[in-house]
């Protein structure tokens, strides 16, 4: 057996994604965790992507975007999930946790067969990412986020009110991306709506 038919443990690692939770620090009424969070996420850069070629005249990398959100959460495999008020408690933290996530990075492309390394870099080395890409990422990070509260404050749960807000807040600051504000009329007051409410809306 020659060194790229050795096995890689690379998906394995993958797939137990489902096994970490996010929100860990709050009370949820429905638990997520960080593969649902990520699918969640590809579909909406996705769907940025798509309005921002259709709508604004962007020239985006549709199908590139939608992967690179697959894999956004994926050194968190390593790392855990660290609730946000101590991963960004200062500036220490925040750079402690970078260096660490960056290794993490770097070990999860060791684990692939050298022959299909460099096609997963641009996927999971957060330094060598495509800058517009990254921030389209990031912009529907925060919109998966904002919807997780929006679902928890509408099943009566009122421990992500003021994350809600803190997320709405964030959302605004993504100006340079005019689909975000696109995406945020046209889809997101459906999640305040029940499964009759839906069925019996235009167009639903």
């Amino acid at each position: 057996m020659n060194r790229q038919d050795a096995p890689s443990h690379f998906f394995a690692y993958l797939a137990r994604m489902k096994y970490i939770q996010r929100w860990g620090l709050m009370r949820n009424t429905q638990t997520e965790n960080v593969q649902e969070h990520s699918l969640q996420v590809a579909m909406i850069a996705h769907a940025l992507a798509v309005i921002g070629n259709r709508l604004h005249g962007e020239n985006n990398d549709t199908g590139h975007i939608a992967c690179l959100a697959l894999y956004h959460d994926a050194s968190e495999i390593l790392t855990g999930d660290l609730p946000t008020p101590v991963k960004y408690h200062n500036e220490s933290m925040r750079g402690a946790y970078k260096a660490i996530e960056r290794q993490a990075e770097h070990t999860l492309l060791g684990l692939l067969p050298e022959v299909l390394r460099e096609d997963f870099i641009p996927l999971l080395d957060s330094e060598r990412m495509d800058a517009r890409a990254k921030r389209y990422i990031k912009a529907a990070d925060s919109i998966a986020g904002y919807l997780k509260c929006v679902e928890e404050e509408r099943a009566g749960n009122q421990e992500f009110t003021r994350a809600r807000r803190y997320l709405a807040n964030k959302i605004e600051e993504f100006d340079d991306i005019p689909a975000v504000t696109d995406f945020m009329r046209l889809f997101v007051q459906s999640f305040e709506l029940t499964l009759d409410d839906l069925s019996h809306a235009p167009g639903g």
